[in-house]
């Protein structure tokens, strides 16, 4: 028997122990997350445990849900210590689950305990912890370099000042904190707020907004602020109908209908939002920005817990819609002129899997030699478990070649996140190292080292112009 999590954790051949050897210290790029810029300039210092474990962390609060948990110990007004008694007895319940090797690796990697976490050790836990968390080494900044974080993209409007992230740069922090372009708001003609986001739009880009030029203006505007503020990469949610084939006087008359009020329908909704979609992939490829389309959410589907405590708290699943015929149409407008981007394709039902690593290797031809142009992404959300993981990188594999992948994310809120990158190292080396001790490809360890070590980073630092 194996001793639990120890340092051959997840490798199960020394091939796959030689390769994460030679990759586990290197730096980690994290090219989508969720994580607070503002937290960041101030080097923010936590309180206690629940502060910084459970506080906006929609997947444990889910775990909790699932363990019978009250909410009031979730994200209601408990203290502190409840909270985090609560999570730990949810915690001994989830075997199987990422959720618990993510815990563990935290507490080793971050806190050096090895101790599981149980109701019977939480309170050891909790003061050893704690304890740490007070002190300057343990502050928002020193918690990135402890996991040697080269660079981040968080996820931001485009309506956004971009303020922390200028200070946090003219502060000189060694780490880059990059901004993320996602003009979610800006697409979602069906939301009730859209006429008010608009507004807001228009007035931080000093564009009148009348129809669908002026809308284009103020994207391109705000688009070039970003990429003045070290912008390298947008983000997309796609969710249901999200392309349908139209024409530039269409979508004028939809957008006028929708700025006088009225209400579309889903296949009308389609229309503008493929057609802005194709618009901005191709400013994207002008400016050389990635395009991130993470596709298949069903969200806030609680309306009782949306209601009560409002979006991204854990009521999200994943969608099944078959979308392979507009997302080909998608991509096709853009590469029909050679102004489709570097693109990442991220599924959220993992029905899609194959589907989407089929799909990029489709768009991957290019006249600047750029490997992996069009790939597979991430395992994602409710995909970033060991299964998922395995799954994606066979996919990536099967279909294409995973030596030009990007690698992991966190896609967190978290700042103890980042050890994600090491399970996904771990899974990887072991996957390529028993390939090799199968026979199935030549123990070449030098160029193995080599791929995973671009896997792992070096691959993204190209990708994202890093």
């Amino acid at each position: 028997m194996k001793k639990f999590m120890d340092e051959t954790f997840l490798l199960n051949n020394q091939t796959a122990i030689d390769l994460f050897e030679a990759v586990k210290d290197d730096p980690i790029i994290d090219y989508h997350n969720h994580l607070n810029p503002k937290e960041i300039y101030e080097d923010k210092c936590f309180d206690n445990m629940t502060e910084v474990w459970l506080g906006g962390d929609h997947y444990k609060w889910r775990a909790m849900r699932a363990n019978g948990v009250s909410e009031v110990l979730i994200t209601g007004d408990g203290a502190p210590f409840d909270k985090f008694v609560a999570w730990a007895d949810t915690v001994q319940n989830l075997i199987g689950n990422p959720l618990y090797h993510w815990t563990h690796m935290e507490l080793q990697r971050y806190f050096g305990i090895d101790t599981p976490l149980t109701p019977a050790s939480a309170k050891s836990i909790w003061d050893q912890c704690n304890q740490k968390l007070k002190t300057k080494e343990f502050s928002v900044r020193n918690l990135l370099r402890k996991q040697n974080v080269s660079a981040l993209c968080t996820t931001d409007d485009p309506a956004d000042s971009l303020e922390w992230h200028k200070k946090i740069r003219e502060d000189g922090f060694e780490i880059k904190v990059l901004p993320s372009f996602r003009p979610e708001k800006a697409i979602g003609i069906d939301k009730l707020d859209y006429l008010d986001y608009l507004d807001r739009l228009s007035n931080v880009s000093g564009v009148e907004i009348k129809d669908v030029d002026s809308l284009l203006e103020a994207l391109k505007k705000r688009l070039e602020f970003f990429i003045e503020n070290g912008c390298r990469v947008s983000d997309h949610s796609l969710e249901a109908t999200f392309y349908v084939k139209t024409n530039k006087v269409e979508v004028e008359e939809l957008f006028k209908e929708r700025l006088e009020g009225k209400t579309l329908s889903e296949e009308e909704e389609g229309k503008f939002k493929g057609f802005v979609l194709t618009k901005l992939g191709q400013m994207y490829a002008k400016k050389n920005i990635v395009m991130q389309l993470h596709i298949g959410a069903i969200r806030n589907n609680s309306m009782r817990f949306f209601n009560y405590i409002g979006p991204d708290t854990g009521f999200d699943a994943l969608n099944d819609f078959n979308y392979a015929p507009q997302l080909a149409a998608l991509l096709s407008d853009m590469d029909l002129t050679d102004q489709l981007p570097k693109t990442i394709l991220y599924c959220l039902n993992p029905k899609d899997t194959e589907m989407l690593a089929a799909m990029a290797g489709t768009f991957c031809s290019n006249e600047h030699g750029i490997k992996g142009k069009v790939q597979l992404g991430a395992a994602w959300w409710f995909c970033d478990h060991k299964n998922g993981i395995e799954r994606q990188i066979e996919a990536m594999s099967d279909s294409g070649l995973i030596s030009t992948s990007i690698g992991m994310l966190t896609d967190s809120r978290s700042f103890l996140s980042f050890p994600r990158h090491e399970l996904y190292r771990r899974i990887l080396c072991n996957k390529i190292g028993s390939w090799v001790e199968n026979g199935e490809y030549p123990a070449d360890m030098d160029y193995l080292r080599g791929m995973v070590a671009d896997i792992c980073g070096g691959n993204a630092v190209k990708y994202f112009n890093l």
